[in-house]
């Protein structure tokens, strides 16, 4: 059986929120406002639907099975652009708005 040919996906930070009513009332003394991981721009590649180094983890929950649909070669209906997603990191304290985009090579 052949291996499974997946394309490499480009991970963008888009958006960093904040969210000062939820994270005044829930969140714990000396956390930090927003995430305090990534700069807007900030670009990874992630090749073999595996988690590019440095990417955090918990973002990486978030966004793998996404990288993989787009990996394989699939398009998400709703996005205009082919072969691109955008998804939210699942921590509400600290959202983070990425851009998923495969390279086509």
């Amino acid at each position: 059986m052949a291996a499974t040919k997946y394309h490499d996906v480009r991970i963008t930070v888009l958006k960093k929120l904040e969210v000062p009513e939820i994270h005044q009332e829930y969140a714990a003394e000396g956390v930090h406002t927003h995430c305090a991981k990534y700069k807007e721009g900030h670009e990874y590649i992630c090749k073999s639907v595996v988690k590019p180094e440095g990417f955090c983890s918990w973002a990486w929950v978030a966004v793998q099975d996404k990288v993989v649909f787009l990996a394989l070669g699939h398009d998400y209906p709703w996005i205009k652009q082919p072969g691109t997603e955008i998804v939210c990191c699942a921590d509400g304290l600290h959202p983070v708005l990425y851009k998923l985009e495969r390279i086509d090579s």
